[in-house]
């Protein structure tokens, strides 16, 4: 197997084949951790992870702090409004004076894209992407990855549709460069004005009706609508979308019987799915979750093991 080079995760896309396929191998590891009455590990023992979040999260900085823990490593969460900040510092300052105090990761989530970047090339310590504006979200499409191989038993092959805001959305970006890299179909699917111009040449096929997504594919994510969105105009209302790209039973109708949805969440429900899709038997949402603190585990391990030359420790 492989041996892990890189000091930082800030996308799939600069990640080969071999590099994401050794994330879930990890990954598959320390799931079997979280399924043990002491749920920890001393792998990461002394290490310090600060969570950098800039953008509200539930799920993403609890699945973080999580996996930190469970590898024994200690944690600290720093939010915008808990910073200086709020006083004008700049993001680099604050990064600058926590890389100061000695700690061995930032886990950055931010709302401008190519913020983990910056800190990456200018700091010592690693840096995960937690998700930086509609760019990236590296981790989320690794669980997501990782649940369907885990349902399926493979990913080359597979049809994967991703249908909702495509344009604004970090994860179908992320998912996109993973899924594709390791041999899947991947087919886009939402309304005209919530479709990049030329999202076809990373490789993807393109339709505007849900019906051809769901006979055809054995994976549907769903994406969360960006309410937010609405102010700017790009759909008619939540309603008439909804009717067009939600996804409801008498939909499921044409899909296979062994169909998997998935959502990365916050659900909109009522819009993207109907409560009894989300909570049905095609749903691997709550999956999905669970998967996270497993693949998040994996991240820190492999990186937290490596330094910025590429030189083990």
């Amino acid at each position: 197997m492989m041996e892990w080079e890189r000091h930082d995760l800030l996308d799939l896309e600069e990640l080969s084949k071999e590099e994401i396929e050794l994330i879930l191998t990890t990954a598959k590891s320390f799931k079997e951790v979280s399924t043990r009455e002491v749920k920890k590990v001393p792998a990461l023992r002394g290490k310090t992870v600060v969570m950098l979040f800039f953008e509200p999260s539930t799920r993403t900085r609890i699945s973080f702090e999580l996996a930190a823990k469970r590898l024994s490593a200690d944690t600290l969460n720093i939010s915008s409004q808990g910073s200086s900040l709020v006083k004008g510092e700049s993001i680099l300052d604050t990064a600058k004076n926590i890389e100061a105090m000695n700690v061995d990761m930032i886990v950055v989530r931010h709302t401008s894209a190519g913020v983990p970047k910056v800190l990456a090339d200018a700091l010592g310590p690693s840096v995960i992407n937690a998700g930086d504006g509609c760019r990236a979200h590296p981790t989320q499409a690794l669980l997501d990855i990782f649940t369907m191989k885990e349902r399926l038993g493979r990913i080359e092959g597979l049809n994967v549709g991703i249908v909702g805001d495509i344009l604004h959305s970090r994860v179908a970006r992320s998912n996109i460069w993973g899924l594709t890299k390791l041999g899947a179909k991947v087919t886009l699917c939402g309304p005209s004005t919530l479709m990049p111009i030329g999202i076809e040449q990373l490789g993807v096929r393109v339709t505007y009706d849900l019906n051809d997504v769901l006979k055809n594919c054995d994976v549907v994510m769903v994406l969360r609508l960006q309410k937010e969105r609405q102010q700017e105009k790009f759909l008619p209302s939540i309603r008439e979308y909804a009717k067009m790209f939600g996804i409801n039973q008498e939909k499921l109708q044409t899909a296979s019987k062994d169909i998997l949805i998935m959502h990365p969440g916050p659900t909109n429900r009522g819009v993207e799915l109907s409560a009894e899709v989300a909570d049905g038997p095609h749903s691997v949402i709550l999956e999905q979750v669970t998967n996270g603190v497993a693949i998040r585990m994996a991240v820190l391990y492999l990186l937290l093991g490596t330094k910025k030359d590429g030189a083990e420790e």
